[in-house]
């Protein structure tokens, strides 16, 4: 079967609300629906200003909700409710395409919402991927999304950080009513939060990742103001950080990891069973089922594992892929950097490789600025290389961050595809061309799909031949490691949370398949454990996106052009597959009048 044919099959949670009018699309905007989505968008900054924050919304900066409190999720899902409601009532008849476009995904995620509020997940507020006692030393370290530029913005800092007392409390509160429920973490991820937990709490208030701000200082404050800082950060850091991140130390240690569990999947879980069918729908925007994801991965392994095999008889390796994955690992010439800097000047360096053909692949590049920079020392070791957007207002680049536990060992062979994942065109076009697109209402312009934002990350590491960054074998290689490790996820993701395979299996077969150390090959299981569903985005997405491309290389012959393809993808800014697939089958009509 085609490729293409896969999207066309794919089913979405979705309420197709067609439009039949044919003089909808040349309507002027829909007054109504504005106003809906405007105060929707106004409260959700309120009701999120971490969020706001992160959008370069600056007017709750000093703000912090506690959103994993039972009295907010009340007011969450009032919140939805209202807004169904008002978003029901606009007559979607005499809509235009972009407006119909807008009627709909508010619908589908007042809908999500208001479904995924059924499930106690602010039971496990803490994991060691996604938390935000992980955020918060980075908001609070200076370099993060949070401004620090007059004596407001660090007084506005001082409010919000107040806060996060009570939000231990509730994290504790809630973690406890999980224990007696038997909603609770895995140990084996539980034990890697408390390192997490160690490295904020400092005896040295200069040492803080959160006095960060005050070793930058605009020259610009008055002596006095600076000494008031000094004095209410260091105070903050002594009162409120080191006490709260140790606190939740010893709840952990001494209360949550004796209550932990041994399993690795939702399915030995209270509801996991529904949860992970909500989490899949929620990730992938689509419907299909736990079994047919797990197929399309095992033939996607095999598929790849074939063009593996490919490169490794064309460097001339004499062994099995086995013994390859070993060369590669440790062969001195993959592992060529002795600094931190050399890493982050090698990812420079592939930026100013693509860059003469990036013009060929797109029409419109972003306005936001972009750049790099290493992972900070907390965090490190749990994390993954990352894109952190950029801000509305240009302000705040892009940031493509990087980890680097040791540059001695970090291997080369993967580096161009992760940036053009990660970087650009990846996360870094995507995500800025949708917030810098102001013919979109504001909650489309931050709105995000995994599926699609994912997918189309992924499916840009397939550009690499395109860019002239894949003529190396062995950075061709690379991106094969990182297709087959998408294709892997379909397997062990659904393998873990919905077959019974345990982590330990999970790992095995991960390392049997690519090219990933045991330390690698365990932090990625284990991050799929903590957030389920997520990993299952990439893959799908990516294949619908192909699936597109392949379909109209094929269908407009001649007519196909690249860059007005890849402008199309983009324009409308995150969507569900199947909204993607309608988008592309109108451009080809336009394409075909023409």
């Amino acid at each position: 079967m085609k490729q293409y044919l896969f999207i066309a099959a794919v089913a979405v949670l979705f309420l197709a609300c067609k439009n039949n009018n044919p003089s909808a699309n040349n309507t002027p905007g829909n007054a109504q629906l504005a106003k809906v989505m405007d105060d929707y968008w106004q409260e959700r900054m309120q009701l999120f200003p971490l969020e706001a924050t992160g959008y370069g919304d600056n007017r709750y900066n000093d703000r912090m909700t506690i959103t994993i409190a039972e009295s907010f999720r009340d007011s969450l899902g009032r919140f939805y409710n209202k807004s169904l409601e008002a978003v029901s009532k606009v007559d979607s008849a005499g809509l235009n395409s972009n407006d119909l476009v807008s009627y709909r995904l508010m619908k589908y995620e007042m809908q999500m919402g208001i479904e995924g509020l059924k499930y106690p997940t602010h039971y496990i507020p803490i994991n060691q991927f996604w938390a935000f006692t992980l955020d918060l030393p980075q908001l609070g370290s200076g370099s993060g999304n949070q401004p620090f530029k007059t004596v407001q913005d660090y007084n506005n800092w001082l409010k919000r950080l107040a806060v996060f007392p009570q939000w231990v409390d509730t994290a504790i509160y809630n973690m406890r009513k999980g224990m007696a429920s038997g909603y609770v973490l895995p140990k084996t991820l539980a034990v890697k939060i408390l390192p997490q937990l160690k490295a904020v709490i400092v005896a040295n208030d200069t040492a803080s990742i959160f006095y960060g701000p005050l070793k930058m200082m605009p020259d610009s404050f008055s002596a006095e103001n600076k000494a008031k800082l000094i004095k209410a950060y260091t105070r903050s850091i002594d009162s409120i950080v080191n006490p709260q991140y140790q606190k939740l130390y010893n709840f952990f240690e001494k209360e949550y990891l004796p209550k932990t569990r041994a399993s690795s999947g939702l399915s030995d879980q209270p509801g996991g069973k529904d949860y992970y069918r909500y989490c899949i729908r929620l990730w992938t925007t689509t419907d299909l089922s736990e079994d047919s994801i797990y197929n399309t991965g095992l033939r996607e392994v095999a598929r790849i594992e074939g063009e593996m095999n490919k490169v490794k008889d064309q460097v001339g390796f004499q062994g099995d892929m086995q013994a390859f994955f070993k060369y590669l690992a440790t062969d001195a010439k993959f592992c060529p950097f002795t600094t931190d800097k050399q890493v982050i000047d090698s990812f420079w360096g592939i930026k100013r490789m693509e860059e003469p053909q990036l013009k060929k692949l797109f029409n419109d590049t972003p306005k936001t600025k972009f750049t790099i920079r290493q992972t900070e020392a907390f965090r490190a070791a749990s994390a993954s290389a990352e894109y952190n957007q950029g801000s509305e207002d240009g302000t705040r680049p892009g940031i493509f961050y990087v980890p680097i536990l040791d540059a001695r060992k970090f291997n080369a062979t993967g580096m161009t595809t992760l940036f053009l994942h990660e970087a650009i065109p990846g996360h870094h076009y995507q995500i800025s061309l949708q917030q810098e697109n102001k013919g979109l209402p504001a909650f489309r312009r931050f709105l995000w799909y995994g599926a699609y934002g994912e997918g189309w990350a992924h499916y840009c590491e397939t550009l690499g031949k395109d860019l002239g960054v894949y003529n190396d074998p062995y950075q061709y290689f690379g991106h094969l490691s990182d297709g087959i490790h998408r294709a892997l996820r379909l397997v062990v993701d659904i393998g873990i949370h919905y077959k019974g395979m345990s982590r330990e299996d999970a790992i095995k077969y991960m390392m049997a398949h690519e090219l990933i150390s045991e330390a690698d090959a365990t932090s990625e299981i284990e991050r799929y454990m903590a957030i389920p569903g997520q990993a299952l985005s990439y893959k799908i997405g990516q294949m619908a996106i192909s699936g597109e491309r392949k379909f109209y290389e094929e269908a407009l012959g001649v007519k196909f052009n690249i860059a007005d393809f890849h402008n199309q993808v983009l324009k409308n800014g995150c969507v569900p597959l199947n909204v993607l697939h309608e988008q592309m089958a109108e451009w080809a009509k336009a394409v075909v009048s023409h």
